[in-house]
């Protein structure tokens, strides 16, 4: 085993997780602005987008559910519910195990949204250079999912 595959030591890995984060921050800000720039064509903000990308991705969720699920108030996925409603991408239907949460649910015209965005951001993220590999892409998602993890533990504290 090299000594690219050992596992790093806490200081130096925390030094070397800063520098992805360092990364992030812009990274995040930029595509930000992309989804924005995409609102003047689907009309969809950023919030609103991220609601019906989780919906497209399960089917029918609670406003609670989303907002576990996206680490965000209930207050603000409630917004987005609404804002989506009042386009017609999302419909409020009862929810048979719970009377105070309804369901959400993805209209047809939202599914379609949901896909010319989502079909933009592809042709977006089909740009990236670097000739990265599977190996290359699998083992950032690790990182990020390892990362994730440390702040969903954080957040419960």
């Amino acid at each position: 085993m090299s000594d690219l595959d050992k596992p790093l030591p806490p200081d130096e890995l925390g030094h070397r997780l800063t520098e992805v984060f360092d990364l992030i921050g812009p990274l995040y800000r930029r595509a930000l602005r992309k989804v924005e720039q995409g609102e003047q064509v689907e009309g969809a903000s950023v919030g609103v987008r991220t609601v019906m990308d989780l919906l497209r991705r399960h089917e029918a969720l609670t406003v609670p559910q989303m907002a576990r699920a996206m680490a965000l108030s209930r207050q603000f996925v409630q917004r987005m519910v609404n804002e989506a409603a009042a386009k017609g991408w999302v419909e409020i239907t009862p929810n048979p195990a719970h009377q105070r949460s309804s369901l959400i649910r993805l209209t047809e015209e939202g599914r379609a949204t949901i896909a010319a965005i989502l079909g933009r951001e592809h042709h977006l993220n089909r740009q990236v250079g670097g000739d990265l590999t599977d190996a290359e892409v699998r083992a950032c998602v690790r990182v990020l999912r390892e990362m994730l993890k440390t702040f969903d533990h954080e957040d419960a504290d």
